[in-house]
């Protein structure tokens, strides 16, 4: 009894990882943007944030703080906020939502996330801002395109599918053990002889 209990644990608890896994990469072909971005004090900075066009509808925002429950949202569409040194645009037909903010200042460095709001969960990806006396420079990730994203969506059912196989079947491996533990013993000898004999 113990022993299965120990497989079907150690089957659930693997398909709930693989579950987790499949559904972050799939999350993360969403959106994507650059890592870091390094502007120039009293300069202006643009950055792209790429989305799945099956959001194109949805609201975006750009919100700043180390930690994304806790940020503070600082523009979003459609409604834009009032305000000389940041501006949001969303393209929807491209797929991307861009930030530029004007007039760098030592308050400005820190960390920013490019968000999509959704029912449940957000889809959201951190861009770091530096600031420095020297020109302008970009280190990006490379952008997901929607076949790529296509690919992840495929993927996630595969391994979805796989994982429900390997839970049906633990399932039903526990259900066998525990009808054959069930069976009187005098049963089980008369199961065991009926088999030599046929052997």
């Amino acid at each position: 009894m113990r022993t299965s209990r120990t497989l079907l644990g150690f089957f659930n608890a693997s398909a709930f990882c693989l579950f987790w896994l499949t559904n972050h990469a799939v999350d993360s072909a969403k959106l994507s943007a650059p890592e870091k971005v390094t502007g120039a004090y009293g300069g202006s900075v643009t950055i792209s944030c790429q989305y799945n066009q099956r959001f194109r509808n949805y609201t975006k925002y750009w919100c700043k703080g180390p930690v994304y429950e806790l940020c503070t949202i600082l523009q979003k569409t459609p409604k834009r906020k009032d305000n000389d040194r940041g501006a949001i645009v969303d393209d929807q037909e491209a797929g991307v939502f861009t930030m530029t903010m004007t007039s760098l200042n030592k308050s400005d460095e820190g960390k920013y996330w490019c968000v999509i709001a959704r029912l449940g969960r957000n889809t959201y990806i951190g861009v770091q801002l530096e600031l420095s006396d020297t020109v302008i420079t970009t280190t990006s990730t490379p952008f997901i395109t929607n076949e790529e994203a296509s690919w992840w969506m495929a993927l996630r059912w595969i391994l979805f599918s796989i994982m429900l196989f390997c839970v049906v079947a633990t399932h039903i491996i526990t259900w066998r053990i525990k009808a054959v533990r069930k069976t009187p013993p005098q049963q089980q000898l008369h199961h065991q002889n009926s088999q030599n004999i046929y052997d």
